[in-house]
């Protein structure tokens, strides 16, 4: 983390700055919107903000599927798309929501692709993941291709605030509870960020004021030096698109943690004839055992295992499994799973230890909260508990009783909504 934020291409950790240096205090009033681009659906939303008084007053959103094949077109296809979207949903403004007269609208744009940001609202564009391979974005500034579309769509509104999911969970997450100061998403990919001294960031030279603080961006998934990989983590990174990168986030995310499950069935089922002979086909297809497969086999409570049979055989083509067999491919599924949540929650450490050690003592002697965010961390029990274990363990029971770690459900729209009020061109 140190050398990441001593110089870019310091570390495998990027610890991207995220330009928000001020962070909502609750005081933010008025109407504001948000985008949240993340993945293959996207979210818009208003938010009514009342200031200390009633906070958020009211909200309203809309989940819209991106089409198939707007993640392969071009830059304008998809941002014109999304565009009409926030223009159609601006449009229906109900009664609850008061637009001040004469006021631009004003969005906070969490936008969750590597970007390298420039300011509070401008970031250049990296490259597309999630499965999107759209042509014309690279090197260009996401907030402008947003501004371009808006024009073109006949849409007047402002980009106050870009920033990505996990800085935008930790925005929303610390407005309401002052004591967090690090978000991790835990989803289909994953990612950690918290909020870091202006004076230890080394590269940002003269600008680096010793008062102030910041959201640092670790883009942790990249983190790929020295973890203890099996042949079936160097088999699934060799043939995966990026092989070499992201080897933390393949080792604890929910994308690939079926697929290592997967690979460890297809061995012992060839070794020792696990569901007979000869090997279910379906088998040796990548990616055909999902985490939320995993999940409801750990879930299976009864004496025979009937659902853990029957994703075996709907998944896998498994069509005879025994009990004893049945019991293996749980404790596999457990083994893998205990690993990712350990992994992740030694991640979590690591962060926490590097504030405590840089603040003298500030962070562990008094209540200090982790905001979670993601469909992994949500819905997985087995994994959220192994993650909480290993945070114990590694601080120890007396400091991990003031660490609290908080399940945030979407809290990056709103997060983003509040950072376009804190970041506001208005005053209130």
């Amino acid at each position: 983390m140190r050398a990441g934020l001593v110089a870019d291409g310091g570390s495998d950790l990027k610890m991207i700055l995220s330009y928000v240096d001020s962070l909502p205090t609750g005081d933010e009033k008025g109407l504001f919107y948000a985008l949240d681009l993340g993945g293959t659906n996207f979210r818009v939303l208003r938010v009514q903000l009342g200031g200390k008084e009633s906070r958020v007053v009211d909200t309203e959103f809309e989940q819209v599927a991106i089409p198939q094949e707007l993640m392969h077109s071009t830059t304008e296809e998809l941002f014109d798309f999304i565009a009409s979207e926030l223009a159609r949903f601006a449009a229906k403004e109900s009664a609850r929501f008061r637009w001040p007269q004469g006021r631009k609208g004003e969005i906070g744009f969490t936008f969750s692709f590597p970007v390298r940001q420039t300011s509070i609202d401008s970031g250049i564009f990296i490259k597309w993941t999630k499965g999107f391979a759209v042509s014309g974005t690279a090197g260009k500034d996401v907030v402008e291709c947003l501004k371009e579309a808006m024009k073109r769509q006949g849409l007047d509104m402002r980009v106050s605030a870009l920033v990505n999911d996990a800085v935008g969970t930790l925005a929303g997450a610390h407005y309401w509870d002052e004591d967090v100061v690090v978000a991790v998403i835990l989803g289909t990919g994953t990612n950690a960020c918290y909020i870091e001294r202006m004076d230890a960031i080394a590269k940002m030279g003269k600008l680096a004021d010793g008062s102030g603080k910041t959201i640092i961006n670790t883009e942790w998934g990249a983190f790929s030096t020295g973890l203890p990989l099996t042949v079936f983590d160097r088999d699934m990174d060799s043939e995966s698109i990026n092989p070499g990168e992201q080897i933390f986030e393949k080792t604890i995310s929910g994308m690939y943690l079926g697929e290592i499950v997967r690979r460890v069935l297809l061995k012992m089922a060839k070794a020792s004839a696990l569901f007979g002979y000869p090997v279910p086909d379906k088998l040796s297809t990548p990616f055909v055992l999902r985490t939320p497969d995993l999940c409801a086999m750990q879930q299976d409570d009864s004496k025979d295992l009937k659902e853990v049979e029957t994703i075996l055989s709907n998944t896998i083509g498994a069509t005879y499994s025994t009990l004893g067999a049945r019991k293996i491919v749980v404790e596999v599924c457990d083994t893998i799973v205990k690993r990712g949540g350990r992994l992740a929650g030694a991640g979590i450490v690591g962060i926490l230890q590097k504030m405590e050690r840089d603040s003298k003592g500030l962070v562990f002697g008094k209540r200090t909260v982790v905001a979670m965010d993601g469909g992994l961390y949500e819905h997985y029990p087995q994994y959220r508990n192994y993650l909480k274990e290993a945070v114990t363990e590694l601080l120890g029971f007396e400091i991990s009783r003031n660490v609290i770690i908080e399940h945030t459900k979407d809290g990056s729209g709103i997060g983003a909504a509040l950072l376009a009020a804190s970041n506001s061109k208005h005053v209130s």
